[in-house]
């Protein structure tokens, strides 16, 4: 087994291999998965999701193995710097929104770094690799790309419920949720969902159109859209469905990977229950929703936890809003 000699280091010769993989990482972004949402060459297909982190990583070690041997911490967390730099340099040249960006740093981290460390255990059981393994790597996005399918991912639909005691009355709550005006952002704005950019309520008022109860809703950056009711049961319960216009969601407001109602996410339904207790009453929230992706099981996660963020931020709205509370004993 060879041992790479070490070779002169010119200045910033160490961030080389970084470098070069996070520019190939934009490379294959750029040219190879551009293509329409639900084909092959998508952002969100496997290939650019799994495969191409895994590539930046692996190439990361293999110029870095060139130049002299490396350690495991190397294998690791190089990679994971190259990934990094990568959905950085991604950000600006606007290739992909704020939400996105962050939502993939984890995975492209993890898969950067298991492309490093097989590489470097490579390195280490066969010694410097041939250049034929750095064309096999070059080679295995395109070769994703042309056995993968088009079409959206698999289905999968989950839902989120979230609960809170409000000591008010079912009147007082049931007025709130079907009219609720100038939402303040220090009642909303401390939540994960607001730090990475999604839009936060602003308004919500019920109005009757012809003989159809519907939510009229509105969010800062623009968006807007209705929520249909499907059933009314005043003070008791209140169940909708969503209906988005074309210019619901402005240009901009959400990444295209994200937005409601596209390939990869939609709202289906959600409906408000109240209960009384006592002298309470306790409102249930619980919102449906769907994904289709090829990474389902991580889509689903952050659906959950994003979801699930805003419910507890609304439930937590109307309980301030009802019992006049100071913000901060309620804000999640």
């Amino acid at each position: 087994m060879s041992t790479p000699k070490p070779r002169p280091n010119l200045p910033f010769s160490k961030l080389i291999p970084i470098v070069v993989g996070a520019i190939l990482g934009l490379f294959l972004r750029l040219v190879l998965f551009s293509g329409e949402p639900g084909s092959s060459r998508s952002a969100m297909a496997s290939g650019f999701f799994w495969v191409s982190p895994f590539v930046m990583g692996a190439i990361t070690v293999f110029l870095a193995e060139r130049q002299q041997r490396r350690s495991i911490s190397y294998y690791l967390f190089a990679p994971m710097a190259t990934t990094a730099l990568m959905v950085l340099g991604s950000l600006l040249i606007l290739v992909e929104g704020l939400i996105c960006a962050i939502l993939i740093v984890p995975v492209f981290s993890i898969m950067g770094a298991i492309g490093g460390l097989c590489m470097g255990l490579l390195c280490r059981l066969v010694g410097q690799p041939r250049n034929t393994t750095l064309h096999s790597l070059l080679a295995l996005p395109l070769l994703v790309v042309l056995l993968g399918g088009d079409g959206p991912g698999p289905e999968r639909l989950g839902t989120v419920e979230r609960s809170l005691l409000i000591q008010a009355s079912p009147a007082q709550v049931w007025g709130l949720i079907n009219n609720i005006a100038d939402i303040r952002s220090e009642e909303v704005g401390h939540t994960w969902a607001a730090w990475i950019g999604v839009p936060q309520p602003l308004a919500a008022a019920t109005v009757m159109q012809g003989t159809q109860h519907v939510r009229q809703v509105r969010w800062d950056k623009g968006v807007h859209f209705d929520e249909v009711v499907q059933q009314w049961d005043p003070e008791r319960h209140l169940r909708w469905v969503f209906r988005f216009a074309p210019d619901s969601v402005p240009a901009g407001a959400l990444d295209d990977h994200v937005r409601i109602g596209g390939a990869y996410f939609d709202l289906n339904d959600a409906a408000y229950t109240l209960t009384p207790e006592g002298q309470a009453v306790r409102l249930h929230l619980r919102i449906s929703y769907r994904v289709s992706t090829d990474f389902n099981f991580y889509a689903n996660w952050l659906a959950q936890t994003l979801i699930g963020d805003f419910a507890d931020t609304m439930l937590h709205l109307y309980q301030h809003r009802a019992e006049g509370t100071d913000l901060a004993q309620v804000t999640p």
